[in-house]
């Protein structure tokens, strides 16, 4: 769907580059993510992508077309979950879901059903003002799927939500993958990019400094061992290396002859992998 090449990107009056000649593609069908801290680029990247953002160096391509020479009918083909809410306070939710529909050709006329999706049906004729944040956000979540577009970028999609909302976006953003959709996400919640991503980009300061499948990230900077832990008398801890773990005698005497309650292979974390590619902490 995207094709990114040494983009590179200042603002006006800065002295500080933002994005420092990066590079990926995003494949259709995909959940691509942008991981990293506050000001690392993610959201300067997403606004470049959507054509907010211009005075860019370096090539973008949006389904093979330089994305400089699409027209309006580009925005039909993508949906957008800003970071920070951006609703009509004095507008109920349905209200605001209809005057947003106004600006695409093919919405549908009840908009109930993408507000159930969401979590919001019991709250669809009640004012924006008189919203929590988590609302918000949700709302305009649900904004970004009116229209049933190709690709959506979603910005820290979890944001100010509890539990059992985030859990609700995050199976709708697995539901659009399931039906073919494109998404590209920028989170600093590596949590949320180890569920969802199919493959994520680690920025820091500007630059990719590494980018992969988070399963591969994950084994790649993590410790190959095993750890087992016991309960006979005591729990206890033990470390074993995963090379020729089935030949170990003493991996084999531990497993035959204790209670063995928890085995857990020693891979990183995302946040693990990001401190060691970076050296630094995602805060």
């Amino acid at each position: 769907m995207f094709t990114v090449k040494q983009l590179v990107f200042c603002y006006p009056h800065s002295k500080d580059t933002t994005l420092r000649g990066i590079s990926f593609s995003i494949e259709k069908g995909e959940i691509f993510g942008f991981l990293g801290p506050s000001g690392a680029g993610k959201s300067t990247t997403q606004k470049i992508l959507y054509k907010l953002l211009t005075g860019y160096q370096g090539e973008v391509l949006f389904c093979g077309k330089p994305l400089r020479d699409w027209d309006r009918s580009f925005y039909e083909r993508i949906g957008v979950s800003f970071e920070l809410p951006n609703n009509y306070l004095k507008l109920s939710a349905r209200e605001n879901l209809k005057f947003f529909a106004a600006f695409y050709p093919n919405t549908p006329a009840d908009f109930m059903p993408v507000l159930e999706k969401v979590g919001l049906a019991a709250d669809a004729d009640k004012l924006v003002s008189d919203f929590s944040k988590g609302m918000k956000m949700r709302l305009n979540f649900a904004r970004a799927l009116l229209h049933n577009p190709d690709m959506y970028f979603f910005d820290e999609p979890t944001s100010g939500l509890d539990p059992v909302n985030a859990n609700k976006i995050k199976d709708i953003i697995k539901e659009l993958k399931a039906k073919g959709k494109t998404i590209f996400l920028t989170t600093h919640n590596m949590f949320d990019a180890d569920q969802l991503c199919d493959r994520v980009a680690l920025l820091h300061q500007g630059g990719i400094k590494a980018m992969d499948a988070p399963a591969e990230l994950k084994l790649k900077y993590g410790e190959k061992n095993i750890k087992v832990i016991t309960a006979n008398s005591a729990m206890k801890e033990y470390i074993f290396p995963l090379e020729n773990i089935g030949k170990n005698p003493d991996f084999l005497k531990i497993i035959s002859q204790q209670e063995v309650i928890a085995m857990h292979s020693q891979e990183a974390t995302l946040e693990e992998v990001f401190i060691k590619v970076t050296g630094q902490t995602l805060v």
